[in-house]
């Protein structure tokens, strides 16, 4: 019986011992470094301007050779200026701002070849992949050398008579979705290259959605002047231009290169 008991817990730690190193061996974290940028209200189709740096980290779990998944944190910036147009009257319109970005994610990606770090043949493939996740966002502008956070002041009149639209949050639902290769350099060290857009349900990050501006005194009397010369710096004075477009949400995207590495040693039943 004592044997019996002592083979039956030697099989038990067997099989969990295995499972722990079947699971790190699937599994992979590594750091990705790149770039961000934003398309929105300030910018409405110049890919890759102002581009910032960005990093983060990743965490993979291989469920085989052709899907794994994914979580991933990243952190950049994002900024635009109306006075890089080209366009004298977006340049006349003289917004801007700047926001740093928090994002965490989950979703799956998929290989479009078998692949596996480490495996002598099945070393690199293209691959797409899909997440959900949440950003914190907060927009910012330069004020007489000064860096003001726009959120809690209302520059479109939130939260008073003057418009219907309350403050809006800081905090975002995202979907990454995107594309890259990823190619073994050794036994557990592999090296990615993507690119990933960020769908998101918000008209904010730039602080700007309103396609008209709020009268000055108006919006002096309830929320400040300095908020009402934040929400109109027209280099003409004019109240009579577009200030956003409200019919489009904002959009970021982050690219760069993933250093990764395997946590545990090769799976033989999984390179098969």
């Amino acid at each position: 019986m004592k044997l019996q008991l002592l083979f039956l817990f030697t099989f038990i730690c067997a099989i969990s011992f295995s499972q722990r190193q079947n699971g790190k061996s699937k599994s992979e974290i590594g750091i990705i470094l790149g770039g961000s940028y934003y398309i929105g209200d300030l910018n409405t189709t110049d890919h890759f301007e102002n581009t910032n740096l960005a990093f983060g980290g990743i965490f993979r779990y291989n469920v085989h050779s052709r899907m794994a998944l994914r979580t991933t944190f990243s952190y950049g910036n994002l900024d635009a200026k109306d006075s890089d147009s080209k366009l004298d009257v977006v340049k006349n319109r003289n917004l801007s701002f700047q926001s740093d970005f928090y994002e965490f994610a989950s979703g799956v990606e998929f290989n479009y070849l078998p692949y596996q770090t480490g495996h002598t043949k099945r070393r690199i493939s293209p691959y797409i992949y899909a997440q959900i996740g949440v950003f914190r966002m907060n927009p910012k502008t330069n004020y007489n050398g000064d860096l003001i956070e726009l959120q809690e002041l209302g520059t479109e009149g939130q939260g008073t008579d003057l418009s219907n639209q309350n403050f809006y949050s800081k905090t975002q639902i995202c979907m990454p979705v995107g594309f890259g290769v990823k190619m073994s350099l050794s036994k557990n060290i592999s090296l990615s290259f993507e690119y990933g857009l960020r769908k998101t349900f918000t008209d904010y990050i730039d602080d700007v959605k309103s396609s008209r501006y709020f009268n000055r005194e108006e919006l002096s009397s309830v929320n400040g002047p300095i908020v009402a010369e934040l929400s109109n710096r027209s280099l003409d004075g004019s109240s009579f231009g577009r200030r956003g477009t409200p019919d489009t949400k904002d959009w970021y995207f982050v690219f760069g290169g993933i250093l990764s590495m395997r946590l545990g040693p090769p799976d033989k039943c999984f390179q098969h």
